[in-house]
């Protein structure tokens, strides 16, 4: 009998489908994090997921895990010990651009929700086999983009995904149109530019365009 992952919390079905959606975010200063959280937040984007590639990362995890109304993941996570700082920081969910038995295994035994992704049909069937029905699709524009997220719908009719890698505002719709797509990740919420020049109010209108 395929392994069911451990889920802790809610479901990264339920995560997914709250908006189409989930900003990834970089946070290059800390003072950021709270206010950028709160503007994604007002305009309509609950969950978060704060790429966990600098040094600041978990402490921006902390903070925007205290904001109300926000769902906080961590995503690259590349081994269980980063999937295990996240989960004490205050994230949901882990999620990474790939997938191995380690982390999978990691992420299970300590009930901390995963989302691995796969790149193509034959990862995405032993993710599948191993219990997996929510998984990312990684890099979602030069592995395929909609083409080969629409092709697997046909072979794993079970399986949803969540495309993140080089999608746009312009792009989105074309993934979310397909019936096996739950959501798509990104990061043109949070441009660094109006990060920088705290421009909080364009944030949100940014989130809520896309909401």
């Amino acid at each position: 009998m395929a392994k069911r992952p451990k889920l802790n919390g809610p479901s990264l079905q339920a995560l997914c489908h709250q908006a189409p959606v989930i900003p990834q975010l970089e946070i290059g200063d800390i003072a950021h994090a709270v206010p950028l959280a709160e503007a994604l937040v007002a305009g309509g984007l609950g969950v978060l997921e704060v790429m966990v590639r600098s040094e600041i990362a978990l402490e921006a995890i902390r903070l925007i895990a205290r904001v109300p109304g926000a769902a906080v993941g961590a995503g690259g996570i590349m081994t269980g010990r980063d999937a295990s700082a996240a989960q004490m920081a205050g994230a949901l969910y882990a999620s990474s651009p790939g997938s191995t038995h380690f982390l999978a295994d990691s992420c299970e035994d300590m009930g901390l929700p995963f989302l691995p992704a796969a790149a193509t049909a034959t990862e995405a069937m032993r993710l599948a086999e191993r219990g997996y029905e929510v998984m990312g699709f990684y890099p979602a524009r030069s592995g395929g983009g909609p083409d080969i997220l629409a092709d697997l719908a046909d072979i794993l009719p079970q399986v949803h995904f969540r495309p993140a890698g080089g999608i746009t505002a312009e792009a989105a719709p074309a993934y979310l149109h397909l019936p096996n797509v739950t959501c798509v990740a990104g990061s043109w919420l949070s441009p660094p530019k109006l990060i920088a020049e705290e421009r909080w109010n364009d944030l949100r209108a940014l989130a809520h365009n896309a909401r």
